[in-house]
């Protein structure tokens, strides 16, 4: 089941699966108050959480949204589980008008995002002490 979830609650799947299990506390994003929060509970279990909030992509207007630390518990990865948060969230995304979603995208998540029709708009860069990542975007309106 998917479902709106705090800031706060994200944080235990962010430190284990995309920060080296750093304490909580550095697992914040300034944007965490703006936006909203999804988690996919399977029996009670979050195992799967994504976060999106107003930022445009400069080469693709005003209205976007940003999706941000996206996770998923490994033992539930490959299964559908994130595609189904990602659905989730588009159909919430277009309720609010907005045209398009964007992330920075783990260069392992590329196939994750290219089956759900995102397409890369930057080269390959490395974000300091995560590793490599591409931009990638989805418009909404072609959806």
């Amino acid at each position: 089941m998917i479902r709106f979830i705090s800031a706060d609650e994200t944080l235990p799947l962010r430190s284990v699966v995309l920060r080296n299990n750093l304490p909580l506390a550095q697992c914040k994003f300034p944007t965490d108050d703006q936006g909203f929060h999804l988690g996919y509970f399977l029996d009670e279990k979050l195992i799967v959480i994504a976060t999106f909030f107003a930022e445009d992509y400069p080469e693709l207007g005003p209205g976007g949204y940003r999706l941000r630390g996206m996770a998923t518990d490994t033992a539930f990865a490959g299964k559908g589980y994130g595609a189904a948060v990602i659905k989730f969230a588009i159909d919430e995304l277009k309720k609010r008008g907005a045209p398009y979603i964007w992330c920075n995208a783990r260069s392992s998540a590329v196939g994750f995002y290219s089956k759900l029709n995102f397409s890369i708009r930057s080269e390959e860069f490395e974000v300091a002490g995560i590793g490599p990542h591409f931009d990638m975007s989805l418009q909404l309106n072609n959806i």
